[in-house]
C-alpha cells in the first residue's frame, strides 16, 4: 500500500512553488487593499456623521432665526391689535424701525380682512403690490382664512413674489376669529434671507438646497467644489411649511476630515508583502539551490553507489556463475588452494568431489539446450541447500559440479555428504511444468592422500568420476592409487584416436547369429577393433567411450558403415553372398540429419543390396528425441535397410515405439540368457518378449547364448535367432568364411537341438 506523504513535506513542496510569492504578494496587496477601504469606510462614517451634525446645527439656527423673525411679526400684529386706530405714520415707523433691526425683510406689509395689502414700507421696489390681493389661489386663500380663525402664523413658502425675484412671506394674524384685523406680513427674498442667515457660515464649507414637498425649492451653491456622494438632510420645523435642509459639503471641508493614515497603511502593507515575497523568493532560491546541491550530491552518492555495486557485481561475477548462481570455477579454484593451505596448517583433511549429470547430454540434445539450463538450475538449488561453513558448492562448467568439503575427520564424514548429495536426486525435478529424474555419479579425492595441492586433487577426483561412469553411474568411487596410471593410459588413447582415423588402424569382426531354424547363419554383427601400433588389439570398452566423450564416435561410426559396405560387396559371388551385417549406431549418430543419405550413399556406391544391412539401436536411443529420431528411422527403413533394437528389456521396454517404429528385429539382452534355463523370472520374460515380438510380426534374436540349455530353450519357444560364444566369438572376416564352411553347431549340439 502506498504510504501517504508527510504533511511537512507537502507543505514545503508548496512554498517551493514558482507562483508562490506572487501569490503572497497578491494576498498582501488585498490585505492592505481592505485595510485601506476599513479605514476610508470609518472615515466616510465619521464625515458623515460630522456633515449630518452640521446639518442638524444649521437648521436648528435657520429655525430659530427664522422663528425670531416670526415672533417679531407677531408682535408688531399685536400692537396693531392693541391699537385699532394707529395711525399710519406710527405703523411706518414701527415698520422701519423693524426693517432696520431685522434687515433680511424686503419689505413689511398690512393687509386687511379682504387679504388685500394696505400699508407698505418700504414703499421704494414695492409700488406695484400695493392692493394686491395675497389670497391669489384657492390654495392660499384657505390657508390665510384657516390663519384667520386659528390666530397663528401662516407661511406662504417659496413663491414668485410680485415685487420680482423668489422669496417668500409670513403673515401674522392681527387677532382671530370675528376679531381678525387682517395680516402683518413679512416678505422675505430667498438669496437675501439666506445671505442674512446661512452664507457667512456656509460659503466655504456646503452647498444647500431647501426641499419643499419632495422637490428643490432653492439652492444656494457654494463657491467650492463638492463631494457630491456626500449629503445630509435635515428637517426644519416651522409652522405650515414642510422644508428640509439638505447640504452637500465642499471638498475643502471634506479634506479636513481626510487622514494620511489609510495610504500609509496600503503602502506600508504593500511595500511589506513586496518585502517579504522578495524574502520567500530568496528563500525559495536558496532552497533550490541547496536541493540542486542534495540532488548533485545523491546523484554523486547513488553513482558511487552504482560503481560500488558495479564493482561487488563484477566481483561477484567473477567468483559467480551466471545461470546457476553457484560458485564458478575459478573462485573455487582459489578458495580451494586457500583450503588446503589452512588444512596443510592445522593438519587438516579436505575432500574435493566431482559430480557428473547422468545422461544430461542426452537430455539437453533431444530436449534442447534450454530445458538443459533450467535443469542445471534446479539441480544448483537443491545443491546450495547443502552449503554452509564447511562445504562449497561450485558448477564447473557442462553437466559438472565440484564440491569441497572443509575439516574432514574421517572418511565418514565424507559419505555422510556423498549420501546428503544423493538425496538431492530422490524426487524428480520439475523442470518446463514436467517430472524428469536425474541421477549423479561423483569422484571423490581426499586431501593429502589423494593430492598436495588443488590442480592434483582435482585431476584425481576427476579421475576416479571416470572410474565411477565405468562402473554404471549413479554410484560414487574415491580415487585410490593406480587410477592414473588407467587415466594416462586413456588420454594417451584418446590423442591415438584421432590418429587411427586416419591411418586406417580399425578392423570389423563379425559373430555370426543362428538362424534356429536352419541351423545356419543368416546374418552376422559387425563389432569394430583397433589395432594400435604399439598397444596391440585395443577392445571396444575402452576407445568406444572416449570417443562418446571427444565427439569422434560420428566419425567412426561412418566408418563402420563404409567398411560393412565393402564387406558386402566383397562377399558378392560367394558363398557368404546371402549374409546380412547388423552395425551399431549411437545416439549421436542418429542425430545428424544426413546420416540416412550416407546410408544410401554407400550402399549405392559399394552395389549392396540395402536389405543386406541392418542398423542396431538401443532403446534409449529410440526414445531420446523420439519426433527426430522417428522422422531418421523412417527415412533409413524406406531406404530397405532393417532396423533392429538392442537390448531389449533392460531400458524403457515401451510397447509405444514397437507399435511406431519400424522395426524389424529385438535383440534380447544377454541379462535374460544367462540364467535363463534355471531361473523362473528370466525364462518367463524371455518368452513374454518372444511371443510380444511375434504378435507385432518382429522377428527376435537373442545374445549372450553361452549353453546347449540356454540354446535348447530358445529353440523349444520359437525364438528366431542365437547370438553367442556357444554359436560363435567375433572373428575377422577371413576366419568367418572358414568357420561357416565348418558349421556353426557341432553335430552333437545338432542332434540334441
Amino acid at each position: 500500500m502506498r504510504q501517504p506523504r508527510p504533511l511537512s513535506l507537502m507543505i514545503v513542496r508548496q512554498l517551493m512553488r514558482p507562483g508562490f510569492p506572487i501569490v503572497v504578494l497578491l494576498t498582501f496587496l488585498a490585505i492592505a487593499t481592505g485595510l485601506k477601504m476599513g479605514l476610508d469606510s470609518a472615515e466616510d462614517t465619521q464625515i458623515q456623521q460630522t456633515l449630518a451634525a452640521e446639518t442638524n446645527d444649521l437648521a436648528r439656527q435657520l429655525e430659530q432665526d427664522f422663528l425670531n423673525h416670526v415672533l417679531a411679526l407677531r408682535r408688531m400684529a399685536e400692537r396693531r391689535e392693541a391699537r385699532p386706530d394707529m395711525p399710519v405714520e406710527v405703523w411706518r415707523r414701527d415698520a422701519r424701525q423693524y426693517l432696520e433691526d431685522f434687515r433680511t425683510f424686503q419689505a413689511i406689509e398690512w393687509i386687511d380682512q379682504s387679504f388685500t395689502i394696505r400699508w407698505l414700507e418700504p414703499m421704494e421696489g414695492n409700488e406695484g403690490v400695493l392692493g394686491y390681493n395675497v389670497a391669489f389661489s384657492d390654495a392660499r386663500r384657505k390657508a390665510l382664512e384657516e390663519a384667520q380663525e386659528t390666530g397663528e402664523p401662516d407661511i406662504s413658502g417659496v413663491i414668485e413674489l410680485e415685487q420680482g425675484g423668489t422669496g417668500l412671506v409670513v403673515y401674522a394674524p392681527i387677532g382671530e376669529g370675528n376679531q381678525s384685523n387682517g395680516f402683518i406680513a413679512g416678505v422675505f427674498r430667498m438669496e437675501r434671507l439666506a445671505d442674512a442667515l446661512v452664507l457667512p457660515r456656509i460659503r466655504d464649507r456646503f452647498s444647500l438646497a431647501l426641499i419643499e414637498d419632495g422637490s428643490v425649492a432653492f439652492s444656494l451653491l457654494s463657491d467650492q467644489p463638492t463631494a457630491d456622494r456626500f449629503s445630509y438632510t435635515s428637517a426644519l420645523d416651522l409652522p405650515s411649511v414642510t422644508w428640509s435642509l439638505r447640504a452637500t459639503p465642499t471638498l475643502p471641508w471634506m479634506n479636513r476630515y481626510r487622514s494620511i493614515w489609510p495610504w500609509v497603511t496600503f503602502i506600508s502593507m504593500v511595500a511589506l508583502g513586496i518585502l517579504v515575497s522578495l524574502s520567500i523568493l530568496l528563500a525559495q532560491l536558496i532552497l533550490k539551490r541547496n536541493q540542486d546541491l542534495l540532488r548533485t550530491r545523491r546523484e554523486l552518492e547513488a553513482e558511487i553507489d552504482q560503481r560500488v555495486a558495479v564493482q561487488q557485481d563484477l566481483a561477484r561475477l567473477e567468483s559467480t556463475d551466471a545461470l546457476t548462481g553457484l560458485a564458478n570455477r575459478r573462485f573455487f579454484m582459489e578458495d580451494l588452494e586457500h583450503t588446503l593451505t589452512q588444512a596443510d596448517r592445522k593438519m587438516q583433511q579436505v575432500a574435493l568431489i566431482m559430480m557428473d549429470l547422468d545422461r544430461f547430454q542426452t537430455l539437453n540434445d533431444s530436449l534442447g539446450h534450454q530445458f538443459g539450463d533450467e535443469l542445471l538450475i534446479r539441480v544448483s538449488q537443491r545443491l546450495n541447500r547443502l552449503s554452509d561453513e564447511r562445504v562449497m558448492v561450485a558448477y564447473s562448467g557442462g553437466d559438472e559440479f565440484m564440491i569441497c568439503q572443509q575439516h574432514v575427520g574421517n572418511i565418514d564424514d565424507v559419505i555422510h555428504l556423498l549420501g546428503q548429495i544423493k538425496s538431492c536426486f530422490a524426487r524428480p525435478f520439475q523442470v518446463h511444468g514436467e517430472p524428469h529424474s536425474i541421477t549423479a555419479t561423483m569422484g571423490v579425492a581426499v586431501y593429502p592422500q589423494s593430492g598436495l595441492d588443488a590442480d592434483i586433487l582435482l585431476r584425481n577426483a576427476d579421475i576416479a568420476l571416470y572410474r565411477a561412469k565405468e562402473r554404471g553411474r549413479n554410484t560414487y568411487q574415491f580415487y585410490t592409487e593406480g587410477m592414473q596410471d588407467r587415466e594416462v593410459r586413456r588420454l594417451e588413447l584418446d590423442k591415438d584416436l584421432s590418429e587411427a582415423l586416419a591411418g586406417d588402424q580399425f578392423e570389423l569382426h563379425y559373430q555370426p547369429q543362428l538362424d534356429l531354424i536352419t541351423s545356419r547363419a543368416c546374418s552376422v554383427e559387425a563389432l569394430i577393433r583397433w589395432n594400435h601400433p604399439q598397444r596391440g588389439m585395443v577392445p571396444p570398452v575402452e576407445f568406444i567411450p572416449l570417443a562418446e566423450e571427444s565427439g569422434r564416435i560420428a566419425e567412426i561410426g561412418r566408418w563402420v558403415i563404409q567398411a560393412a559396405c565393402r564387406q558386402l560387396r566383397a562377399w558378392q559371388n560367394t558363398n557368404l553372398s546371402h549374409l546380412r551385417i547388423a552395425i551399431n549406431l549411437s545416439g549421436r549418430e542418429l542425430d545428424q540429419p544426413d546420416l540416412p543419405d550416407y546410408i544410401g550413399q554407400c550402399l549405392l556406391d559399394s552395389g549392396v543390396a540395402p536389405h543386406q544391412l541392418e542398423i542396431e539401436l538401443t532403446e534409449e536411443s529410440f526414445i531420446a528425441n523420439i519426433e527426430h529420431n522417428h522422422e531418421q528411422l523412417r527415412r533409413i527403413s524406406e531406404l530397405g535397410v532393417h532396423l533392429a533394437i538392442d537390448d531389449f528389456g533392460v531400458g524403457y521396454s515401451s510397447l509405444g515405439y514397437l507399435r511406431n517404429f519400424p522395426v524389424d528385429l529385438l535383440k534380447i539382452d544377454r541379462s535374460f540368457i544367462t540364467n535363463v534355463a534355471q531361473q523362473q523370472d528370466d525364462a518367463v520374460i524371455t518368452r513374454a518378449i518372444i511371443n510380444l515380438a511375434h504378435n507385432l510380426g518382429i522377428r527376435v534374436v537373442a545374445e549372450g547364448v553361452e549353453t546347449k540349455e540356454q540354446l535348447r530353450f530358445l529353440y523349444n519357444h520359437q525364438c528366431d535367432l542365437a547370438q553367442g560364444y556357444l554359436v560363435g566369438r567375433p572373428m575377422p572376416a577371413r576366419k568367418l568364411a572358414e568357420k561357416l564352411t565348418q558349421g556353426l553347431l557341432p553335430e552333437s549340439l545338432k542332434h540334441n537341438s
